[in-house]
């Protein structure tokens, strides 16, 4: 375990044409992998199947260890022109038995947030928009899910005094947790996640093999504008 949290675990989409390659179970919560229930251990397998843009770049990361016996998390950043656009945080939880308010064992918590531009920041549609770049990501890739929740969260930071020259920003944050239908299905929701920090980067939906199958995130549509 020591040994894991000592490398350096960053990648980039771009390798092994898009397939994420995640040394082992590091994050596992409370147990050694050996340990694990084999579901929960092919599910962060299919995890790790995942292709994603070569925009992303993920890494492993130190699981909660409170929401459930078995967890594992994984970071990401959408990176452009040498630029940071977007990052979030995906977890999946496994609670063997079930959870009453998950209606199943497993359930996968995301966090996703971007600075936006000023002319989008004040968008009344936004929340309703923001949520469905999740919804549409998980549709597109084919993710089955059931019971899902959040919440989509913008601030706004206003400069005075001796920073009144900076410019105002916005951020937007959005706050969601779904039970999968399969957790073997789990390469499908890593993609979607991907694409769902993409879309709050502002970034076109991607039409290359990284796509995947059942047609890809075309119907994942960024908020106009935000880049180019």
């Amino acid at each position: 375990m020591a040994e894991l949290a000592s490398r350096n675990r960053c990648w980039s989409g771009q390798r092994a044409a898009g397939a994420l390659t995640l040394p082992g179970m590091a994050a596992v919560t409370g147990h050694l992998d050996d340990e694990a229930p084999l579901s929960f251990r092919r599910a962060v397998e299919a995890l790790r199947s995942a292709r994603v843009r070569p925009e992303v770049r993920i890494e492993e990361t130190a699981a909660p260890r409170r929401l459930a016996p078995y967890a594992y998390a994984l970071e990401a950043t959408v990176m452009s022109g040498g630029e940071e656009l977007a990052d979030g945080r995906l977890v999946l939880l496994h609670e063997p038995g079930g959870h009453d308010s998950w209606n199943g064992e497993f359930r996968l918590v995301t966090l996703a947030r971007a600075e936006l531009e000023p002319e989008m920041a004040g968008d009344p549609l936004l929340p309703e928009v923001s949520w469905s770049w999740l919804t549409g990501a998980l549709a597109a890739r084919g993710a089955g899910y059931h019971d899902p929740s959040g919440t989509v969260s913008r601030a706004s930071s206003h400069h005075f005094g001796g920073l009144a020259d900076r410019p105002d920003d916005t951020q937007i944050e959005i706050r969601a947790s779904w039970t999968p239908s399969s957790p073997d299905d789990a390469a499908g929701h890593v993609a979607a996640w991907c694409d769902l920090l993409c879309a709050c980067a502002g970034l076109p939906p991607s039409d290359g093999p990284e796509a995947g199958t059942r047609g890809g995130a075309s119907g994942v549509l960024p908020l106009p504008k935000r880049r180019s």
